[in-house]
């Protein structure tokens, strides 16, 4: 990840990591719901089109936050984090083809309290809407969470 205009300091593992403000946070969520409604469109990142990747890549950028535009590429930054201690801005990555548990597939928490964690997404469906993780098909999709920031 790259952050323009502060220095960041390196983690444990080899990626790096961002020292980042909850106003930073909160303005990238707010910034992605600005998308809500937006029709999905495979490598869309405009309110004319969005996919999952492109409202992830969008909204961490009007923070100045710079991070790769695919959902592979994404799925290993940050460090890796427990599903019960993700927070709001972390990113959550599911295999949504049947029989198959490859990430395909990415979202941004935007309210996260025990037992409860909703995410903004862009699906082929639906466009960019906010889910919950306790939704059948989100639960069983699940594969891992991420701190970019």
């Amino acid at each position: 990840m790259t952050k323009k205009g502060k220095t960041s300091k390196a983690s444990t593992k080899t990626s790096t990591v961002t020292t980042t403000s909850s106003k930073e946070i909160k303005n990238i969520i707010d910034y992605a719901k600005t998308f809500e409604g937006t029709r999905y469109k495979y490598g869309g990142t405009t309110k004319k089109g969005m996919d999952c990747s492109g409202l992830v890549v969008t909204a961490f950028k009007k923070e100045d936050i710079l991070l790769p535009r695919t959902t592979g590429d994404l799925s290993k930054r940050g460090d890796w984090i427990d599903v019960k201690e993700v927070q709001e801005g972390d990113l959550l990555f599911f295999a949504t083809k049947k029989n198959s548990r490859k990430i395909n597939h990415v979202g941004i928490v935007t309210d996260s309290r025990p037992g409860h964690v909703e995410f903004i997404h862009s699906t082929t469906s639906r466009g960019v809407i906010t889910s919950n993780l306790s939704e059948k098909y989100w639960y069983l999709a699940y594969v891992q969470a991420r701190r970019v920031m």
